[in-house]
């Protein structure tokens, strides 16, 4: 068993075709969409990989990869937050702790190489809210879009190498029929008179304005006690939207606004990991069509990114976005929504998930391990 290195980016697709040797006996794994997978892995519309410095690499057996991990430094987050950190993204490897332990020093290594004093993950290799952290919690099934998936002994591997909890990400299971719209209704609709808010749906004519806005609602709203975490760039958010473009419903999209200035936004997007279950990772040469027609039945939501300013918090603008997507939800014949991944230390993003009927029932784990002492 050997670790190499991938140098050129033709090579990147066998760090991509490694899930589907390991998980082709799972029946909840949810194959990623290949093409989308490589793109985003070379730096297109993901300034982390562009415009940072990362490395990627294989554990493999003879001509048979057994693992892979991707490690790389967020220059702007230690720069924003004052920190040596580096991160692991995209970690697989086969049941051998010795695979795992030989992925986990060259990460080591090459973060101390670079001065790194600590190396936290997995997180998203996008600085977004997609593939962050190990699945410990909620095997039950297949994850929600965007969400980790991985074997119950991932935890093990983490734990025997010596890495620590850095914090959990909690997802929340709500049935959208439960919702007490009455009830909730009217607090909502004291609260918008009350404090003079009303909430919009997102302008697809007008994205960069929604963006402008959503940009400004972080830059207010993201708490500086949050060490894993810095207000995206207008660009980052730009890339994200790109990203997801295609995939987004304006109707699961929402910005509070006090007037004119924007105070609060939540986004959700349809589960397309019903879909994505089916394609195989290809939407070439007939999946699209395949695609469309699925798409179609999709009966689930994934709400995440949702973030009020101060100045608003506690007087019901979480609640007031939350349950007008959860109406639309209803409308469009949705079962469920699913809120994650909140952070445990996030607690009004989980007073008012749960407020909603919101119930605990998966857990993603982001581990540290400090590189010298």
């Amino acid at each position: 068993m050997y670790i190499k290195e991938i140098i050129e980016k033709r090579d990147l697709k066998k760090f991509v075709d490694l899930p589907w040797r390991l998980y082709k006996k799972d029946p909840n794994w949810v194959p990623p969409l290949r093409s989308q997978l490589l793109s985003t892995l070379s730096g297109k519309n993901n300034p982390l990989l562009r415009e940072r410095p990362h490395g990627f690499f294989l554990a493999r057996s003879g001509d048979q990869v057994i693992g892979r991990i991707l490690v790389g430094i967020n220059t702007k987050l230690n720069r924003e937050k004052s920190k040596s950190e580096g991160y692991i993204s995209l970690f697989e490897s086969i049941n051998e702790q010795k695979v795992a332990d030989s992925l986990f020093d060259t990460a080591v290594r090459w973060l101390k190489d670079r001065g790194i004093h600590r190396i936290v993950g997995p997180v998203s290799p996008t600085n977004g809210d997609d593939s962050r952290g190990i699945l410990i919690k909620g095997f039950d099934g297949p994850p929600v879009l965007m969400n980790s998936y991985n074997p119950p002994y991932y935890q093990k591997l983490f734990g025997e190498y010596g890495f620590e909890k850095n914090m959990d990400l909690y997802a929340y299971y709500m049935k959208v029929n439960e919702l007490d719209d009455v009830r909730y209704g009217r607090v909502v609709a004291y609260a918008m008179r009350k404090y003079g808010f009303h909430i919009d749906r997102f302008d697809r004519k007008n994205i960069r304005g929604e963006v402008r806005d959503i940009k400004k609602i972080l830059d207010a709203a993201m708490p500086e006690t949050w060490e894993h975490l810095t207000p995206p760039t207008v660009e980052e958010i730009h890339a994200e939207f790109n990203q997801l473009k295609g995939l987004i419903d304006p109707d699961l999209v929402y910005i509070a606004r006090a007037g004119t200035e924007p105070i609060g936004f939540v986004v959700g997007l349809p589960d397309y990991n019903q879909v994505l279950k089916r394609m195989n990772g290809r939407l070439l040469p007939f999946g699209f069509i395949k695609f469309l027609w699925l798409r179609r039945k999709i009966n689930g939501a994934r709400i995440f990114m949702q973030f009020v300013v101060p100045r608003y918090r506690n007087k019901a603008v979480n609640g007031g976005i939350y349950h007008r997507l959860m109406l639309e939800a209803r409308k469009k014949g949705y079962v469920y929504g699913e809120g994650s991944t909140i952070a445990e230390m996030n607690k009004e993003s989980i007073r008012c998930v749960e407020g909603v009927g919101g119930e605990l029932y998966r857990v993603y784990r982001i581990y540290q391990k400090d590189l010298f002492n």
